[in-house]
């Protein structure tokens, strides 16, 4: 008997959606696509469940002690900051007059892959030493899944320490522009982190901006313009001074600073007092504090401020912070990028505010492994063990090399 002809139909589909899957695996053809079927996907998802505004703060936040359960014991944990070096001030001669321009050589440029801008300008910055790899080689370490979305400074950092260690490598935050131009001046590159703004909506009503790590190389007094290694907009690009100062403002003005040994007094001269990590972070405090003030409508100058003081663990005040900053108004994928209000709002108790906030960023990315980890511990504290723990296995499932997950799932586990 002859089958129907639907059958072959069936059979025929069957064989091309295979076929296209192994099509799609090479490489040559995922990278061309991966980023439409991404996109695709998003604004789908942004249909069914639109994407609106951060919630602002709640206006009656439980206290600490009414939302602490006396059957969950408290995990001993403090914010991840780079570790405290102790100041010893070196020699240095009479300050000189900065130069007029600097352009310092240009590494090889590279075009980022999708959500890779941290690898691709950690990887020029890298090539400026004489490094051969790519963004492809750094990815591999510190972002082995291609959805990520975040890299942050500590994991960037992490990779120098372990992959260049012929190379050092600081951050420091509160950083301006007189500082910079220090820097490439001495022959130093300096990596920011900065808002970015796509071009084309990934939802309805998607606001647009996202972070962006820039390569700064060189500066031009006269016409007032940074040169920026731009793995997304291209090479050499020209930055108006007050352009990159604002766009660098939403990070807490966050620096990457690499630079071979021997330049280790050199770097140390020009950081003065922000050599010491608790120093400059105090300095930051005090930036972010002068632009509320001058500024108290500006978002990120709140936000910055709740952060600073997250850092020193005053927690009550950097929730306070946080909620100006969430009442003015803060950008779509804000949390995607900085956690500073996980943390706040955990230890000052204020759950259902962490809760609110952890499941709008998962909303917004839903394989982010930060919120995924705040949302465990919010549930946590909330007594439901198992959420908690389905949180924190689902975070190293995003990110199998997060420790911070992996502390939490022990935790929980061994305090049942």
């Amino acid at each position: 008997m002859r089958k129907p002809n639907w059958i072959y139909g069936i059979a025929v589909l069957a064989v091309f959606a295979i076929a296209a899957g192994l099509v799609y695996q090479m490489p040559p053809v995922h990278s061309r696509l991966a980023w439409r079927i991404d996109f695709a996907l998003t604004y789908l998802r942004g249909l069914i469940n639109p994407i609106e505004a951060m919630p602002t703060a709640l206006p009656q936040p439980q206290t600490y002690a009414a939302q602490l359960s006396t059957s969950t014991p408290a995990p001993t944990f403090t914010p991840t900051t780079a570790p405290t070096r102790i100041f010893t001030p070196t020699a240095s001669p009479s300050p000189t007059p900065l130069p007029a321009a600097v352009n310092l050589p240009a590494p090889k440029w590279e075009k980022q892959d999708i959500n890779n801008c941290g690898p691709a300008a950690l990887a020029m910055y890298l090539r400026f030493y004489g490094w051969e790899g790519d963004q492809e080689t750094i990815t591999q370490i510190i972002k082995p899944y291609r959805e990520d979305r975040n890299v942050n400074v500590e994991e960037l950092a992490y990779y120098v320490r372990n992959y260049a260690g012929w190379l050092n490598v600081q951050y420091r935050v509160g950083g301006d522009l007189k500082l910079l131009k220090k820097f490439l001046a001495a022959g130093i590159p300096v990596m920011i982190e900065e808002s970015f703004y796509f071009e084309d909506p990934f939802w309805v009503n998607d606001d647009l901006w996202a972070a962006h790590y820039q390569l700064v190389t060189g500066y031009d007094e006269a016409a007032q313009t940074f040169v920026g290694q731009d793995s997304f907009h291209g090479p050499n690009l020209k930055i108006p001074y007050a352009r990159l100062d604002e766009y660098w403002q939403a990070f807490n003005r966050v620096y990457i600073l690499i630079y071979l040994p021997h330049q280790e007094d050199l770097v140390k001269s020009i950081l003065g007092k922000d050599w010491d990590v608790d120093v400059n972070r105090q300095h930051a405090l005090e930036v972010a504090q002068a632009e509320t003030q001058a500024t108290p409508e500006n978002a990120f100058a709140w936000f910055n401020l709740g952060t600073n003081l997250t850092y020193f663990e005053r927690y009550i005040e950097a929730t306070d912070a946080y909620d100006k900053a969430r009442d003015l108004g803060l950008p779509q994928r804000m949390l995607r990028y900085q956690f500073g209000p996980f943390i706040a709002y955990f230890h000052t108790g204020q759950i259902d505010d962490l809760i609110a906030l952890t499941e709008y960023a998962l909303k917004v990315t839903p394989n982010a492994e930060e919120a995924l980890l705040w949302h465990g511990w919010a549930m946590y504290r909330k007594g439901d063990i198992p959420q908690a723990i389905k949180d924190f296995e689902q975070a190293l499932a995003e990110n199998p090399n997060y420790q911070d997950a992996q502390y939490a799932l022990d935790f929980v586990r061994s305090n049942r």
